[in-house]
């Protein structure tokens, strides 16, 4: 049957919308679904076919679910704050508000031509004032509670983009945004106290559904580990560094120490330094690293050993010396470690650098080679010797630790506090005004939101000074406090700012009293299902469940959780194999598709092209054969006769829409479709199928390709959407086949292939086997020796 797809899913994309098929209702007396998307970042280049993925999976499981009956939310909107956006501006001079508005034009257009079931009634944008309005006093509310502050320390900066970064931001020491390299510097820097939720953040993935390498991830970024603290005194002095080390069973094999090469310990007893000079000529050159320079593990070892200085072993009295080195910073842990030459290998090619003493307290390995880094016997250990258990070895050196008060047991994370401002123009203003008087004040809560004020030059200061700094009528304003004059914060916030609490906002997207109303909240959050990119788990994942958390901790929000389970889409490739961009030439349009195939073949399309949770690449080729496989649904409608069942397909029917509804809910969408596939082709071998099971056809496909699905609810003479009809349901009894194949064999090799009804008894099944003519023939004029059936798999008939 001929149809013209564009006309098709024009009327029906205009019906939804005219009829608000896809808007939620608060408070509703039905079950409730809230599946979540990532809402993308409106770029000026567009979408591109990976977002129609990203989008499709829970698109399919939300269809569904209306068609179970439930009150299902399901929305969109844009995070539209960040540095592309303000870079565009800079290099075409057109304000990034306008910018913003048009791209978010273009991303409403590309997604409303694929059909898919968003609440556009509850769209939000980050930057429009009523949306960070709330971003700001969830801010203000950190601040109140000593959860955001400020501090002096070395970031990583990108001279390219002239922002501080945080290290999710920055990771492999590139920047995330335009991925020059990073460097260090010191500035005055605002961060969220993240790592005061460190355990809880860890304690709640064993109450959510994530997937396996989600947890994980996050899991290794929290990177909590238990140790002891230590303290070394420093010789001739009442000064003393305390380390953090996670085998403090090795003390007694500790021969130096090293300290990060801004540790305040050196400025503080400069007067007992010889070589200063040295020591600072090494600092500057650490300065120009960034911190994955300073970090790696493969690299040569540099370090300066301080003249002047040493520490005392604390378990053996040994004077041992203290060395500055790259590889440790003053961010992380202390500032300061224990050197274990013998069972480390850093520690060991720093020792022989150096000339240090390596002193085995590990039995094993060759420590002439190398660095022994396995269990055994603890030797050259004290009261420690004859241990071969490391556990025991650990718990015997606390003892001994806290005994002689020299140290005691504790807990550190790889994870660090969120590094909280950017020095750029295009972000929410920090409601914070700076008074010499009464120091950090914050804007009062009815003064927000603290508006983004209008300029007409968004470049950042060489220096990396926020393009706010140069608007004076901004930055001078009353304290609220005293009334005195004062200087508003010019920083802004990261563009994770507002993706930290979006979906709260959806609840209630134009609530006025708050992040939105609590009865809502209470009826429909967690959300139940999330879906996004295996690149947010570790970032935008983390800082959103601390934010929640918070507000839980708050009073605000209900629940611990965010997010009741989440799962990850793979990419999709270029035709070329490789990840899509434009300096490759190789992205997708996904008009251009709709353009020539309709968007009901490119929701299957990106749906049928692999495991939904790996990265596939475009292929043309597969693309038509989902336009073929269309096609032939709609021809169904030529042979569809009658009602009720029909005897040949009843099984099969019945087996594909428990496959289908089943797949869904496991994210098989290809082996779902291929199930509708084989289906097809049962259905035109037999030749005829009723107009029952058509209409369950076309409602069982409808999540996937809802336009044409719709065309043919409507040609079938039914009423109301497709899209809201009842989900077919199967007869479990009817999903097995009434017969089965099974192999007969004669003295174990396979004569024939038999059908015989299921469950056939064994003489039954014996006797439809002899009766076969191949196998007739095999067994004739012999003696039977004896008969095996194993029941519905074989026959094996033993002759001589």
């Amino acid at each position: 049957m001929k149809y013209n797809f564009l006309e098709i899913e024009n009327k029906w994309q205009k019906r939804w919308e005219d009829a608000h098929v896809f808007e939620a209702q608060d408070l509703s007396d039905k079950p409730k679904f809230y599946g979540l998307v990532e809402f993308p970042y409106p770029s000026g280049s567009g979408m591109h076919v990976g977002h129609i993925k990203a989008y499709s999976g829970l698109e399919v499981v939300s269809r569904k679910r209306r068609m179970q009956g439930y009150n299902v939310l399901f929305p969109i909107g844009f995070d539209a704050y960040g540095l592309p956006t303000e870079n565009t501006a800079i290099k075409t001079g057109v304000h990034p508000r306008v910018v913003t508005d048009r791209n978010i034009e273009k991303f409403t257009s590309q997604l409303k031509r694929v059909g898919f079931s968003f609440d556009w009634s509850r769209v939000i944008d980050t930057t429009e004032e009523e949306y960070y309005r709330w971003t700001q006093y969830i801010f203000l509310k950190l601040f109140e509670n000593g959860m955001a502050y400020r501090d002096t320390a070395l970031v990583n900066y990108c001279p390219s983009c002239k922002v501080v970064l945080s290290n999710e931001d920055s990771q492999g020491g590139k920047c995330d945004i335009c991925h020059s390299d990073i460097i260090q510097k010191s500035k005055d820097v605002w961060y969220l106290r993240i790592t005061k939720y460190a355990d809880k953040l860890l304690e709640g993935l064993e109450k959510v559904d994530y997937l396996p390498n989600v947890k994980q991830q996050q899991v290794n970024w929290i990177g909590k580990s238990t140790g002891a603290f230590v303290n070394f005194k420093l010789a001739g002095t009442d000064e003393q560094l305390r380390i953090y080390t996670t085998r403090c069973d090795t003390l007694f094999g500790v021969t130096f120490m090293v300290i990060a090469p801004e540790h305040p310990i050196i400025e503080k007893l400069a007067d007992k330094i010889n070589n200063m000079d040295a020591l600072k000529a090494y600092r500057e050159e650490c300065a120009k690293k960034t911190e994955f320079e300073r970090t790696q593990l493969v690299k040569e070892k540099t370090g300066v050993k301080i003249d002047g200085l040493s520490a005392i072993n604390p378990v053996n009295g040994k004077e041992i010396p203290i060395f500055i080195a790259d590889y440790v910073m003053m961010g992380y842990g202390t500032g300061a470690i224990m050197a274990v030459p013998a069972h480390d290998d850093r520690d060991y090619d720093f020792a022989k650098k150096f000339g240090i003493d390596i002193i085995q307290v590990i039995k094993g390995g060759d420590i002439g080679e190398g660095a022994y880094a396995g269990d055994g016997e603890m030797i050259n250990s004290g009261f420690l010797d004859g241990i071969e258990n490391k556990k025991d070895a650990i718990a015997k050196m606390l003892d001994f630790l806290g005994e002689k008060g020299i140290g005691e047991e504790g807990v550190q994370y790889k994870m660090k506090d969120w590094a909280f401002n950017r020095q750029r123009y295009w972000g929410e203003p920090i409601p914070i005004v700076h008074c010499e008087r009464c120091g950090l004040v914050p804007v009062p809560y009815e003064e927000l939101p603290l508006r983004l004020p209008e300029v007409k030059e968004f470049a950042p200061g060489e220096g990396g000074e926020s393009p706010l700094a140069k608007i004076e009528s901004f930055v001078n304003c009353k304290c609220p406090k005293c009334g005195m004059d004062a200087k508003r914060e010019t920083d802004t916030m990261p563009q994770w700012a507002g993706s930290s609490w979006y979906f709260l906002r959806y609840i209630d997207p134009k609530c006025s009293t708050g992040v939105a109303d609590r009865a809502k909240m209470d009826y429909w959050m967690p959300v139940d299902w999330y879906n996004g990119g295996m690149e947010h788990v570790t970032r935008h994942m983390i800082y959103s469940r601390f934010w929640h958390k918070f507000l839980y901790d708050l009073g605000i929000v209900p629940g611990e959780e965010p997010y009741a389970k989440r799962t990850a889409q793979g990419l999709i490739l270029g035709p070329d194999g490789e990840k899509m961009s434009k300096s490759r030439g190789n992205v997708i349009d996904p008009n251009d598709v709709v353009d020539t195939y309709g968007a009901d073949v490119l929701r299957t399309y990106v749906l049928f092209m692999g495991d939904y949770g790996s990265a596939a690449p475009w292929s043309d080729s597969s693309m038509k054969g989902c336009k073929r496989f269309i096609d032939r649904f709609v021809d169904l409608s030529t042979i569809a006769k009658g009602s009720g069942v029909t005897p040949e397909l009843e099984v099969a029917i019945n087996k594909t829409i428990k496959k289908v509804s089943n797949d869904i809910e496991d994210l098989k969408f290809n082996t779902a479709i291929a199930a509708m596939m084989g289906l097809l082709n049962d259905i035109f071998e037999v030749g005829r199928l009723t107009v029952d099971e058509f209409k369950a056809l076309v409602r069982l496909l409808c999540p996937i390709a809802p336009h044409i699905c719709e065309e043919l609810w409507e040609q079938l003479g039914e009423k109301g959407f497709c899209s809201l009809a009842k989900w077919p349901e199967y007869d479990e009894a009817k999903t097995v086949d009434s017969s089965v194949e099974i192999a007969v064999q004669v003295n174990g090799k396979l004569k024939a292939t038999i059908t015989i009804p299921l469950n056939c008894p064994k003489d039954d099944a014996i006797a439809l086997a002899k009766a076969d003519e191949r196998v007739a023939a095999a067994i004739e004029g012999k003696t039977i020796v004896k008969e095996i059936a194993v029941p519905n798999k074989i026959v094996n008939i033993v002759v001589r």
